[in-house]
């Protein structure tokens, strides 16, 4: 009803123009004493073939308008059959349609082999530095000091960084990188426990883990990206206490710390790119690029991250497992 009462208004000067010369047909019998059944039989004649072609022509507009609707959901490179065109104007939009389809395929195209290259250059690099990270964790390891802790400790956060950089990478590559297994979930959380062990440590905060006995598919090594990152920012914002790591209802495995929990007000917005909130404005090294990375890898992995947290009393990360179920018929 709304596309009619619009092509009424669209075509409103004709219709207006159609009165018009009856009206004035009709005035001219009248003034010359003629009789009207001569003007009035034409006149609803032509009314109704007029409302015979009004109707065809709307039939044909409507075509038309659902064409055109479905081609709004199609992307500039898939927008190949336009609507046959009726009249100049159509032809002209149509020609400035073109031109612009050709202009975005042509940007689109510039900006996929920028991406490209700008992803190239960076996995190099992260392989690249990569190299004398190694060699200096070797020569930290033969020696056992407080500066060299203090070396070691810092070291590991810049493998941490330059991984996220590799994972922020790849997570919109054109390329497949998963590979979807049925892994030991225990042995996930183990390797990734394991590279925090010295953290543990020098922070003297307790962790609190049993095997969970819990089989799940995924791909293990975006899993344990997701598991270290949320592990990484539970002790960097726990200064005492402990860290567990549980699984609840058999389908969630949960991280829970004592830190310094996230304000009420940050936690709708915790996996927004680039948001770091209260404690990032304390904490001046905080990105907001962590927890957007892991909101981002659990999409692709078919799960579900969510925060529970309190200000001062800590914080719970719960991944959802549910979906690395089998489906039994």
């Amino acid at each position: 009803m709304k596309l009619f009462i619009a092509y009424l208004k669209q075509h409103q000067k004709g219709i207006l123009a159609l009165f018009l010369f009856c009206g004035i047909f009709s005035a001219c019998f009248c003034l010359y004493h003629l009789p009207l059944g001569a003007v009035w039989y034409p006149t609803f004649l032509c009314t109704i073939l007029g409302f015979l072609f009004l109707l065809a022509d709307f039939s044909t507009t409507m075509q038309r308008h659902g064409k055109l609707c479905e081609l709004q959901h199609l992307t500039a490179e898939m927008i190949a059959d336009l609507p046959v065109p009726t009249g100049i104007e159509d032809k002209d939009y149509q020609a400035l349609v073109r031109q612009l389809q050709r202009e975005v395929t042509a940007n689109e195209t510039l900006a996929a082999v920028r991406y490209r290259d700008m992803v190239d250059y960076y996995t190099i690099w992260v392989h690249q530095i990569k190299t004398p990270i190694t060699s200096m964790r070797l020569s930290l390891e033969k020696e056992d000091t407080v500066l060299s802790r203090k070396l070691s400790s810092d070291l590991f956060q810049i493998e941490q960084y330059v991984e996220m950089v590799l994972a922020f990478l790849r997570l919109d590559s054109d390329s497949s990188d998963y590979c979807f297994r049925e892994y030991d979930l225990d042995d996930i959380i183990r390797q990734s426990i394991s590279k925090f062990a010295a953290e543990f440590i020098a922070r003297r905060i307790r962790l609190e883990y049993t095997s969970v006995n819990k089989k799940v598919i995924t791909d293990d090594k975006w899993l344990s990206f997701v598991i270290e990152q949320v592990l990484s920012n539970a002790l960097k914002y726990t200064r005492e206490g402990s860290i567990k790591i549980y699984l609840q209802e058999s389908e969630t495995l949960c991280i829970e710390d004592t830190g310094i929990g996230i304000a009420p007000e940050d936690l709708p917005r915790v996996f927004e790119k680039g948001y770091t909130g209260y404690n990032g404005r304390k904490d001046k090294r905080a990105s907001g690029i962590g927890l957007y990375l892991c909101k981002r890898i659990c999409e692709r992995l078919g799960t579900e991250i969510r925060i529970v947290s309190e200000l001062d009393r800590g914080t719970i990360v719960r991944i959802s497992l549910e979906q690395y179920q089998f489906k039994k018929d």
